[in-house]
């Protein structure tokens, strides 16, 4: 491992910018790599070319290994967990490649999976790699249309289904039948379901019933090469119908292999005896690339009941070394942590911010985290620990951007580095840890990016403090340059660089599944336009600090960088989620706000408001007092005159897909938004008008 810890710098030059050469000509800054790349990176192994090569090799290396691992159900309650070994997965995989192969799918098939994650969603996964064919994930919260939209589209012609999703796609079935013939449960179907789905033209059948086919019907593998695709992920999208990522083999090696190298480089490196615990997604890239990764290590994989109230029991049973979850979640174990030390009195309320202080102060003077205060975390911090099982030591957050105040909350509770990575598009008992004891320090990571580029591309170094509001620099298998963005006043050549961020590494993506019109708007000779606008710093971290995409003109003609202001007003306690909207027509913003539940009724509570939540959100001082939280919270961050929201909608219901608000990752659909909430905007106008 090469220690670079007093490093001044971590990229370095590739090559030198370029000023704009004619009229309508973007001038182009420096292209920069990580300083962990510069002498190359990690070899894979010989021989392998495809995921399933990075299966097949911990499958010999590691058979009796544990692989797979979920709660086994005892009288209706989840006792421990129950794996299955390396061997045994591989030997499961090869009896569902069979049986797909004798139904008719043929190699280059594309074969939807449709679930929560689960031992069957991965081996299902695993089969369509043993025959060279295109696993298409479908978001288990995705709705009827959407589901009916990418099973057409993919020209899936079999899917893979959890139980609980098995009526949803017999409802839309007939509108997907022109090739989808062959449904699999993955546990049991009714004679009802049977009957709906022959009614259909189409069969439906058993885990057991489609693993015997395969058992008595063998047939040779049909292994992928390093450049066919392996799947097709759907983003979801802010606007407009899904978008399929095309992404290859060697996208998903690459990105293994190009964090796998951050991770050693950084002394953190996960080893066969690790265990992840699996709960987000495995249709979002984030989730795949990190189970991919396990299996490349021969570590282990156990995954969640299906229940987000159950997580903190699972992690007690599980006791994982690796947990990872997106910033919605720490916000819940921010909020949870907070409302319980607020709930335990003046003492222990005054005792704990202290500590916070103290340590917060001590890491922004340049103390690791392990060194920053290690009284303060046997005592205090470490108790978090416990939370995530006992066993963690890598905590890691995607996905999304840490506002700063959470990214500073996690630096201090979870006594680890917080490492905030760059994201786009696009949840025990034991010994407490001995805080000597460096193997039971937890380090926290955020790193993610986005589907097109397979996942990672920024990340920050663990324990350099100056990387805290930043995403840290590139990953060592991706290179980065700026492209000026004039209108916005941004140039990739000045001091410092400011302008478009722009990526390119062999994990980018081929293309959009049958979209070449949207693939050349933002693949232009190897380099992908992420749309986001960022600043490089002196120590080769980059900052997001504007979005390119994102931008309105107001009446008066000022220009609005929406999702900077989103990320200010959503550091207001009072609020949990809050949608700020504008247009060329008018000159103020206004916002839709959900508050905060628990801070509001306290409020409440204290000010004499009864009735439900939805009724407090309701009274003009519950409006009053919100609006005076939103303006000291601009206040204090010195937005602009022309970006204070001059009138506010409270919402007590959360975001949520059910009212198509939010993408399956929680990005705010602002079209949808506009539509859902236009009335209330309207009359928000036109009280303003008037007065």
């Amino acid at each position: 491992m090469t220690n670079r810890g007093d490093q001044k710098s971590f990229v370095v030059m590739v090559e030198e910018g370029q000023p704009g050469r004619g009229e309508g000509e973007l001038s182009k800054g420096a292209v920069y790599k990580s300083i962990y790349s510069q002498d190359g990176l990690d070899d894979l192994h010989e021989g392998m070319q495809s995921t399933w090569d990075s299966f097949v090799k911990s499958k010999e290396i590691y058979p009796d290994k544990k692989m797979l691992g979920r709660r086994e159900m005892v009288n209706g309650s989840a006792g421990d967990y129950v794996w299955l070994t390396y061997e045994e997965v591989y030997n499961i995989v090869i009896n569902l490649g069979a049986a797909i192969r004798y139904v008719g799918v043929q190699p280059k098939s594309k074969v939807g999976i449709y679930g929560a994650n689960c031992s069957e969603w991965f081996m299902a996964m695993e089969a369509c790699n043993a025959q060279s064919m295109l696993c298409v994930p479908l978001y288990e919260t995705l709705g009827n249309e959407a589901v009916e939209y990418i099973i057409n589209h993919a020209e899936v012609s079999i899917a893979f289904v959890q139980d609980t999703k098995l009526d949803l796609i017999l409802a839309t079935l007939p509108k997907c039948t022109k090739l989808l013939k062959k449904i699999v449960s993955f546990s049991t179907c009714s004679a009802a379901q049977r009957s709906k789905a022959e009614a259909s033209g189409a069969a439906l059948l058993s885990w057991d019933e489609f693993l015997k086919l395969g058992k008595n019907n063998p047939t040779d593998l049909t292994p992928p090469t390093t450049s066919d695709i392996s799947t097709i992920m759907y983003t979801s999208g802010t606007t407009g119908e899904p978008k399929g990522v095309l992404l290859s083999h060697a996208n998903i090696l690459c990105a293994i292999i190009g964090y796998d190298h951050f991770l050693r480089e950084r002394g953190q490196q996960q080893t066969e005896k690790d265990v992840y615990y699996s709960f987000l997604p495995l249709a979002h890239i984030f989730d795949r690339l990190t189970e991919e990764l396990f299996v490349f290590l021969g570590a282990s994989i156990g995954y969640w009941q299906g229940d987000v109230k159950k997580i903190t029991e699972d992690l007690a049973v599980l006791k994982p070394t690796l947990f990872v979850a997106v910033p919605r979640v720490y916000n819940r174990i921010h909020a949870g942590i907070f409302g319980r030390i607020n709930a335990g009195g003046g003492a222990k309320r005054m005792m704990f911010h202290y500590a916070f202080d103290m340590k917060l102060k001590s890491l922004y003077n340049g103390f690791k985290h392990d060194k920053a205060a290690p009284i303060l975390d046997k005592i205090i911090f470490n108790k978090v620990k416990m939370a995530f099982g006992g066993n963690v030591k890598c905590v890691i957050s995607g996905a999304a951007p840490l506002p700063s105040h959470l990214e500073e909350f996690l630096r201090v509770v979870t006594c680890a580095p917080v490492v905030q990575g760059y994201v786009l598009n696009t949840r025990q008992i034991a010994k407490p840890p001995d805080i000597h004891d460096e193997s039971q320090r937890i380090m926290f990571v955020q790193s993610s990016g986005l589907t097109e580029s397979c996942a990672a591309t920024f990340i920050q170094v663990p324990d350099v403090i100056s990387m805290h509001g930043t995403v840290g620099p590139p990953l060592p298998n991706i290179e980065v340059r700026l492209v000026s963005v004039p209108e916005m006043g941004y140039d990739a050549l000045g001091k410092p660089a400011r302008g478009e961020i722009c990526i390119r590494s062999k994990t980018l993506f081929s293309g959009y599944y049958k979209r070449p019109d949207l693939t050349d708007e933002v693949l232009v000779d190897g380099w992908f336009s992420t749309g986001d606008v960022g600043e490089w710093q002196e120590d080769g971290a980059m900052k997001i600090i504007d979005r390119k995409k994102n931008i309105f003109k107001l009446s008066q003609g000022e220009y609005v960088a929406v999702e900077n202001l989103e990320s200010i007003y959503g550091q207001c306690e009072l609020v949990d989620q809050i949608w700020v909207y504008g247009n060329s027509l008018e000159s103020t913003l206004v916002a839709v706000c959900v508050p905060n539940q628990p801070k509001v009724e306290e409020w409440a509570k204290n000010n004499g408001l009864m009735g439900d939540f939805a009724r407090i959100c309701r009274d003009p001082k519950t409006h009053a007092h919100i609006m005076a939280a939103l303006n000291a919270t601009g206040k204090a961050k010195k937005v602009k005159g022309f970006e204070v929201i001059r009138g506010v909608v409270l919402e007590p219901l959360p975001f949520d897909m059910e009212r198509d608000l939010v993408t399956p990752t929680f990005k705010l659909k602002r079209s949808q938004l506009l539509q859902y909430y236009k009335t209330q905007i309207d009359e928000l106008y036109a009280t303003q008008k008037q007065q």
